[in-house]
């Protein structure tokens, strides 16, 4: 395996989402990093996240009919839900999990995962 060099950018991207206590889009990524790299292009950022997810460093975060976001694997790792606001488009984590989902299931079903997005208007978009 080569050792890869670790780059402005890299750093750059690599704070954002550590920093940042939610899952966040490849536009989002590219906004907050270019405060630390004016430079930074779109292409740079899809690159270094793809690397990032490579090497379970980020997960990505599925949003119906939408471009994936991505939040830390270690974020990731632990259980809990997304809430995608429908109005200014960010998501942002929900701790905890409704249970009972088997309950629902049709009789001889087992039920081995589940994700769950919840969708609304966040605090910032309510008022």
């Amino acid at each position: 395996m080569t050792e890869r060099r670790d780059t402005a950018q890299q750093r750059a991207i690599r704070e954002v989402c550590q920093s940042t206590s939610r899952p966040l889009s490849i536009d989002e990524i590219l906004r907050l990093a270019q405060s630390d790299v004016p430079s930074l292009g779109q292409r740079t950022v899809y690159r270094i996240v793809r690397r990032m997810v490579e090497d379970g460093l980020l997960v990505p975060v599925a949003v119906s009919g939408q471009p994936d976001r991505y939040e830390l694997a270690e974020i990731a790792a632990s259980h809990h839900h997304h809430f995608h606001c429908t109005v200014c488009d960010r998501m942002f984590d929900v701790d905890g999990c409704v249970g009972k989902l088997a309950s629902l299931l049709p009789r001889g079903f087992t039920l081995e995962d589940h994700e769950l997005t919840l969708r609304g208007r966040c605090k910032s978009c309510s008022d």
